[in-house]
Order: C-alpha cells, then structure tokens, then sequence
C-alpha cells in the first residue's frame, strides 16, 4: 500500500529521492520507481536490538538521509528510529489511529464510521515534512486488452476468509462462462488450489508457480481479481486490475481499501452491527457463528463479478 504513495511522492517532489529499506523478497514490487533505490535486508544478519544498531549504523556509512520515515511503527521500526534520532536525525513515523481502530472494533460500538485511509496515513508522513503530496486514487490498467477472472480464496486470518466450500462452488460458477486463475502461496494453499483446478473445468491454479514479477504481470492481465481483504487486493491495484473484495470479520471503514478500486464492488454482510469485530481478521468471532462469512452469499460475488467485467468490454 505505500508504493502508489511512493510514486506520487516522488513525481510531485522531482528533486527527491527515497531510499527504501526492507525484506529482501518484496524488491520486485518496487523495481521500476523511478529515484527509488532499493534495500533488501536479510533480518536474520540484524537481530535483536544490537541488530537493529548495526543496521543503522551500516545505512549510515552508505547514505546521508535528510530525513527517516518510519512507515511501519513495529518493534523493529521504532528501534530504528530510536537510534536514527540518537544519530540526531530527523526521524517521523506514521500514525497509526490504534485507539479510533480499537473503537472502531469495539462489537457494542454502533456508531461505525471511516477512518482515515490507511495510505492517506502513509502520505501524512511526508505532509509532516514539509512535502505535498497528492493520491489521485485512480486505477492504471498496464495492458488493455484483458482476460479471465483471478481468484485469491485465502488470507492470513479466519475472519477474513470465506469458507473454502463457498469459495470451491463460487469457482465452480465462474468457471461456466470464463476461464478462472487461482492464486495462492504456501504449500498448503498450493496443494488445495491444484486440487480444484483438477475438478474444475475450465481453472488454471498458478500458486506457487510464479516469482512475484510474473505473478504482478499475469494479475495486471486479468478482467477482474476477487480478493478477500488481502495482500492480493492490493497486488491488484497497482498494476491496475479492478477487484471485488470481499470482506468478513473486516471493514473498509478500518482504512485498507484497495488503493483505487470502489465501493460497489466490495462483497459484505451489512446488517450485522458487531462488523468489523478485529482490524486484521485475527480475533476470534465473539458470536461463534462466524456469520459475517457463512451468511455471506456467492451470487452476490457472481453479480458483482459480471457487472466489473461488463465494463471492461
């Protein structure tokens, strides 16, 4: 989510540069920013607080910041910017709004509305300072001519996943009128999805088969990505392909929308007053019935679906 804030960043700052330091395996997201160098770190080379002082002091030999962004505000990232600002440099960091998201997710709160937008809450960082940034939330197709329909039936957590058995006839459907690309990670995920592509015609599972890259290219190449409230939603609205997201124990009011895609198209239980009960989809369901998932309906994704797709014809 922070690289569309990283692209306007820098195209309305044309005299700035931004190094970026993270995981080693996200470089292929942000190789093609034009005044952004990548850092990939191996977090196994800097552990534990004496760590995180030798990464500082290692980027300090290669580079003279004149400012640190902590995006992150983890353990990890507030050792660095406690020593970052030892250094005496100018150190800020990005405010995550946990006390509106804990009322946000408080079940006997009805009075629900939107937080700031997560990647407004990027942005603010480099507001503070003393830069302009704008976010047009625009989506940037990368090839006009597109097919096929991507689905991404897993996330991290139970409260943002619908039901595999849900998720396994929803494919179904789909598969009857449009060629169908499963995506996933780990060899779990990867197992299930071969499975199906064995039982439904007409699917091509792609887990574990592709680099990030190639994996960024064929989503960029799709009519339409069906996503939970997941990284695949995000992967999405960078190289421009429209999503229907769905969204079970989570809410768009707790900031992570896809950057660029609509309202219209998220998938959700509305009558339920306990949504969103967790921010990530980590809690247990407090009702024990999960019903922001299992009273979720497939033909609502189906419509969903059909409507983004007729657009793009």
């Amino acid at each position: 989510m922070t690289i569309p804030v990283f692209q306007a960043f820098l195209e309305q700052n044309p005299d700035v540069r931004i190094v970026l330091i993270s995981r080693k395996n996200f470089s292929g997201l942000f190789s093609q920013i034009p005044r952004l160098e990548f850092v990939g770190i191996d977090f196994n080379d800097y552990k534990g607080i004496l760590g995180m002082r030798k990464l500082v002091k290692d980027l300090l030999k290669q580079y003279e910041p004149n400012f640190i962004a902590d995006l992150h505000d983890v353990i990890r990232s507030k050792l660095l910017y406690f020593f970052f600002k030892k250094k005496g440099l100018k150190v800020y960091k990005i405010d995550k709004g946990k006390e509106e998201k804990e009322a946000l997710t408080d079940v006997w709160n009805l009075n629900k509305y939107q937080l700031r937008r997560t990647i407004e809450r990027y942005a603010d960082v480099f507001r503070e300072m003393g830069f302009s940034v704008q976010l047009s939330y625009t989506l940037h197709p990368l090839f006009p001519d597109k097919s096929g329909i991507g689905f991404a039936p897993f996330a991290q957590h139970k409260g943002k996943m619908l039901p595999l058995e849900k998720s396994f006839q929803l494919a179904q459907a789909l598969a009857q009128s449009e060629h169908v690309y499963f995506f996933g990670g780990g060899q779990n995920e990867v197992a299930i999805l071969q499975e199906w592509e064995r039982k439904i015609k007409n699917t091509t599972s792609l887990a574990g088969k592709l680099d990030l890259s190639k994996e960024l290219e064929h989503i960029a190449k799709l009519r339409v990505m069906i996503s939970m409230d997941s990284a695949n939603m995000h992967l999405a609205s960078l190289v421009g392909t429209r999503v229907v997201s769905i969204w079970g124990a989570t809410h768009r009011f707790a900031g992570f929308m896809g950057y660029g895609q609509r309202e219209e198209d998220i998938v959700e239980v509305k009558d339920l007053t306990c949504r969103p009960c967790s921010v990530f989809g980590d809690k247990e369901c407090y009702r024990g019935d999960w019903a922001c998932l299992n009273e979720l309906k497939i033909q609502e994704v189906i419509a969903r679906v059909k409507n983004a797709a007729s657009l793009l014809k």
